[in-house]
């Protein structure tokens, strides 16, 4: 098995490559669905949430109510901290798990764990490969603005809480170009899919 870590920041395309990799036959685990299962209604993470934040970060229904707690934690880096504190450890045992199942299918499996806060949480040793979706951050400014409906300064926001790209193409083994069109970026897939399957095959015993 190949566990490959793909990452990026906010608005570079990482969703992109992430979902090219799936069609090609990957078995992505997404950490930021992942993520939204730790915080559900009855979990322990929610409560945990709720405890740190207060009743106010959830909807009228008991939910998760994500853009409340977005503007708490969004620019108070001591607050992010403290939800990644109590999030993350969730996160990594829900992705084990799948992990774990995938390894029981298919021990020769392609495995893409797509992880936005890869090098903020040190994971980047964890992996055989780690693949760094690039784009410039005022580029990912704009299409927050234009694309995502953020004014300004919320958008400015999100991305001064993230890893910088120097820290990010640091921790790359590989990186894909986010600046172009999407096509550009499912070409680059493409190939490195290409060398992956070269990998697999040579590491694969003959029957």
């Amino acid at each position: 098995m190949i566990r490959i870590g793909l990452t990026g920041g906010i608005a570079a395309g990482k969703s992109v490559a992430s979902a090219r990799f799936a069609e090609l036959g990957a078995a992505v685990i997404d950490h930021d669905v992942l993520a939204r299962e730790a915080v559900e209604p009855g979990t322990v993470g929610l409560d945990q949430v709720v405890a740190a934040f207060g009743p106010e970060v959830l909807t009228a229904d008991g939910s998760l109510d994500r853009p409340a707690l977005g503007h708490v934690v969004f620019g108070d880096r001591a607050r992010l901290d403290l939800l990644s504190s109590i999030v993350h450890p969730e996160v990594a045992r829900l992705s084990a798990e799948r992990e774990a199942a995938i390894a029981t299918a298919d021990a020769n499996a392609v495995v893409v764990h797509d992880i936005p806060l890869l090098v903020e949480t040190g994971q980047q040793e964890t992996f055989h490969v780690v693949v760094v979706v690039d784009a410039p951050a005022d580029l990912r400014i704009r299409r927050l603005v234009e694309n995502r409906g953020m004014d300004l300064p919320e958008a400015r926001r999100r991305v001064a809480s993230q890893a910088t790209d120097e820290a990010r193409l640091a921790a790359a083994d590989v990186v894909l170009p986010g600046t172009h069109e999407e096509s550009d970026l499912r070409a680059a897939v493409d190939a490195l899919w290409a060398r992956l399957q070269d990998e697999v095959e040579a590491e694969t015993p003959v029957p």
